[in-house]
């Protein structure tokens, strides 16, 4: 493997990081209505778990309400109950056409737990990311063992993935603190 193609391997494992972490943090709660914190929720659809998004459409007409409209209403004791026995802690209600999922606000508590999984999910993507690079660095200490390139190309491959994992950790950080200065903010 070239130097080149390490690099862009680790580019890659790095963005799928930030890309993962994005979805991740997309379906906490922060206070406000949005249909991302609906994005692992499934509920049975003839015998097989589906996402909400693929059975009904999903909308936000205020900050505080969410509004599922199941295609086939037959469905929508099914999409209660999935949302009941998911950890969102939402009640629905039905007026037999459209799910309501009335958005209640976060209590002080409440926010402090949220921030603190935000936090902890933050750590998760900064190992991934360090685990990218030490792969990475295996890869290119491995291509010096084979005399496929000099130490100095190593060393300056070895800064350029280092540079590449600053980057990525930095981004992480800042799209954590975006997310718990969302989730206290009252």
């Amino acid at each position: 493997m070239t130097v080149r193609e390490i690099l862009e391997n680790a580019k890659k494992g790095m963005d799928k990081c930030i890309d993962d972490l994005q979805r991740s943090l997309g379906a906490i709660r922060t206070g406000r209505a949005s249909v991302g914190i609906l994005d692992n929720v499934q509920a049975s659809y003839y015998g097989t778990p589906t996402p909400l998004n693929q059975m009904a459409s999903l909308s936000t007409p205020d900050s505080s309400t969410i509004v599922i409209q199941p295609w086939d209403t037959s469905t929508i004791s099914a999409i209660e109950k999935a949302i009941l026995t998911s950890d969102l802690g939402l009640n629905p209600t039905n007026d037999g056409k459209v799910v309501r999922l009335p958005i209640p606000p976060l209590t002080g508590e409440r926010r402090k737990q949220l921030a603190k999984s935000v936090g902890q999910i933050g750590e998760q993507h900064r190992v991934a990311a360090r685990q990218v690079r030490q792969e990475a660095n295996n890869a290119l200490k491995t291509a010096l063992k084979d005399k496929q390139l000099s130490e100095d190309e190593e060393k300056d491959a070895l800064k350029k993935v280092q540079d590449q994992t600053n980057a990525c950790i930095e981004k992480i950080d800042g799209l954590l603190k975006k997310k718990e200065t969302e989730i206290l903010e009252i």
